[in-house]
């Protein structure tokens, strides 16, 4: 048996982003190696929210994307898969190895790690995140800030099927709108006290 049937000469990474925020979905993103391929699909909100989180259906969408990485980045026999130790990726892992790749659980960091770490970021810009609020260490705790700014209209974008928003984070959001407009109208009154008086 001839040593070269053991070396992987193609490497496919796979890594996710999101899935610890707040809002949005996750973003999933593959490199081919050598030659640095990238692509890069999204696992929507609403695979985070009642009644998709219950049945675990990102799980589902993961597995649709890893045939999707498999038909753009044509894997063969010389083909190592690479992919992220995330809970996320369970899936793929057991996809890929189901359809006969070699397959090994790593931590992926460097190129990839950025990419899709970017690819989640543009996706907050799109939705109207202001960039300097995912520039914070404490990210979770800036998205719930902005969330808080109109949850009315800003929880539809929110992972709702966790089990911390309904018991923890919905109620801290309202709070910390409610404190906001209870500010706003003081500074209002403080600085147009005619306006108070006449009204009572």
């Amino acid at each position: 048996m001839r040593l070269n049937r053991f070396i992987y000469d193609k490497v496919i990474l796979i890594d996710d982003a999101g899935w610890g925020d707040l809002i949005l979905g996750v973003v999933i993103g593959a490199l081919k190696l050598p030659d640095h391929k990238y692509m890069e699909r999204r696992i929507p909100v609403t695979m985070f929210q009642p009644p998709n989180f219950g049945k675990k259906s990102y799980l589902d969408e993961a597995v649709r994307i890893a045939d999707e990485i498999i038909d753009v980045m044509q894997p063969d026999e010389k083909t190592c898969f690479k992919v992220c130790s995330g809970y996320i990726l369970s899936s793929i892992r057991r996809h890929l190895r189901n359809r006969g790749f070699h397959v090994e659980r790593v931590k992926v960091e460097g190129e990839l790690q950025e990419r899709v770490e970017r690819g989640y970021v543009n996706w907050c810009i799109e939705v109207g995140v202001p960039p300097e609020r995912l520039r914070a260490k404490r990210r979770f705790y800036a998205l719930l800030e902005w969330v808080a700014e109109r949850p009315e209209l800003r929880e539809r974008l929110v992972k709702t099927g966790w089990k911390s928003w309904r018991e923890k984070w919905r109620e801290r959001a309202y709070q910390i709108h409610l404190e906001r407009i209870r500010r706003a109208r003081e500074k209002y009154y403080m600085h147009n006290p005619n306006t108070k008086s006449s009204q009572q």
